[in-house]
């Protein structure tokens, strides 16, 4: 990791305390090149108070404290800004510690802060930057934006343009954390390293895709915000759209940025827009999660007795390629569900003539063979196939080839370990291209409003309402 300046906009937010000071941690561990984090936020911190806070949050993940502190001390410094269009303070305190540390001018801009805040601090960043980058000896700076990139399309494109008077492509890292987890990386060396799953993976073997992501939280304490939101922009439309790319691209011509982002805006573009009726929305309700009680959404605080927000959401998406014509892919996503689990099941056509049957059910066909790529928790892959029971004629029962990542090579580095090294590199492959964020905004354009759309009631502690099975319907 070469030597910079990190500069991380919202260091005072549940953001950093919970993934940026524990992946910054870990970095640093990697690395024996200067490397400073200088904290902005609005609050009236110093220093010291921005250690502590750090310090707590290592801990509460798990750091050793004498550590934890040791790192804070060495490596975090603050500045207090009242307003993000006018930085000076900032930009002083940089150059202070750049003369200091030997960072030798290279800065990462990392912006965790409300959208709102974006267009202000965007236009404030440029404008130094282009006056940086006229000094000699300046080094490179790096623009790193967190979700949610626009609230739809429209939006979207008036923040590229505002990123785009400022900034060129190659410095911009629009973040979306779940292509930093190793599992989702994976996909692309899992189908092109291997013939034997590349060879199948098309509309003649694959009946249909799901792509599930269940939450057991809840909205209770960012209500304010997301009930002006709701999951299909928190959710469908960023981390697992960017999860439908990958399992439906080509093969990239080069294992590159520029390669892999081609094929994933092909596939965007190849992808009829969402569709009312093939959406299924829904709110929870009171019930039970995890043994306890649980109230439903609009007894939040913050959240309208009559809230239509939607907690949970499936969609239906068609791919008018060659590979994916007529495959279903089902993108679900809910919360105050029974597990967190983040998977992809790509689930197979089933042989053309019945021979066999379900074990102990004579007039049921045998299940379809099912590849289950778990994401999160328990990172792995899992291939569901049919095998004769004995002594059963010719009936059949599933079993199971797992792979787990965590049993082969211990712990995986957290996602935005890898995201935040590869800012550092000067390497954009896992971050979003500006015309990614506009596409997949395009493809939901219809759904954003709900004006068409009934929200189904689910009770907490379920997989969401029944009317989203009918989605997995080929």
């Amino acid at each position: 990791m070469p030597p910079h300046l990190f500069v991380l906009f919202g260091a005072t937010g549940d953001l950093a305390a919970l993934k940026l000071f524990p992946a910054l941690f870990h970095l640093s561990a990697d690395t024996d090149a200067p490397f400073v984090v200088l904290g902005v936020g609005r609050s009236d911190w110093d220093d010291g108070h921005l250690q502590q806070a750090a310090t707590e949050a290592l801990v509460e993940a798990g750091t050793d404290e004498a550590e934890a502190t040791a790192w804070a001390e060495k490596t975090l410094r603050y500045a207090r800004t009242t307003s993000y269009g006018e930085l000076e303070p900032v930009f002083e305190r940089a150059a202070e510690i750049e003369a200091d540390a030997g960072t030798e001018g290279n800065r990462v801009y990392y912006l965790a802060l409300p959208p709102s805040a974006f267009p202000d601090a965007i236009r404030s960043l440029g404008t130094h930057e282009a006056e940086r980058q006229a000094t000699e000896g300046a080094g490179w700076g790096r623009l790193v934006i967190e979700k949610p990139f626009g609230h739809d399309a429209a939006s979207a494109r008036e923040l590229n343009d505002i990123v785009h008077e400022h900034f060129a492509e190659d410095a911009v890292y629009r973040i979306d954390h779940y292509l930093g987890k190793e599992t989702v990386q994976n996909l692309l060396v899992f189908r092109f390293a291997n013939a034997i799953f590349e060879s199948i993976w098309n509309r003649e073997q694959v009946e249909r895709v799901e792509i599930t992501v269940s939450e057991p939280n809840d909205a209770e304490g960012r209500a304010g915000y997301f009930d002006g939101v709701g999951t299909l922009r928190d959710m469908i439309q960023n981390h697992l759209t960017q999860l439908f790319t990958l399992v439906a691209m080509e093969p990239p011509a080069r294992l590159d940025a520029d390669g892999i982002r081609t094929e994933k805006i092909k596939v965007l573009r190849s992808t009829r827009t969402a569709r009312p009726d093939e959406t299924v929305l829904g709110q929870y309700g009171a019930g039970t999660v995890g043994g306890e009680e649980k109230e439903a959404y609009r007894d939040h605080e913050g959240v309208a007795k009559d809230s239509e927000t939607e907690t949970f959401a499936a969609v239906r998406l068609h791919v008018d390629n060659w590979r994916w014509t007529g495959v279903p892919f089902v993108l679900r996503t809910g919360k105050r569900m029974p597990a967190r689990r983040t998977e992809i099941a790509v689930v197979f056509r089933t042989p053309p003539v019945r021979l066999f049957y379900r074990s102990g059910e004579p007039g049921m066909a045998p299940a379809p063979n099912r590849l289950l790529i778990r994401l999160q928790p328990d990172e792995g892959f899992h291939l569901a196939f049919e095998v004769k029971s004995p002594g059963d004629g010719f009936g059949t029962t599933t079993q199971e080839l797992d792979f787990c990542y965590e049993d082969a090579f211990g712990r995986l580095p957290d996602a935005y370990e890898t995201l935040l090294r590869d800012v550092a590199k000067g390497d954009p492959t896992l971050f979003v291209h500006a015309d990614e964020a506009e596409q997949a905004w395009r493809l939901y354009e219809p759904l954003l409003d709900r004006g068409e759309i009934e929200v189904h009631p689910y009770a907490s502690g379920t997989w969401g309402p029944d009317a989203a099975d009918r989605l997995a319907e080929a």
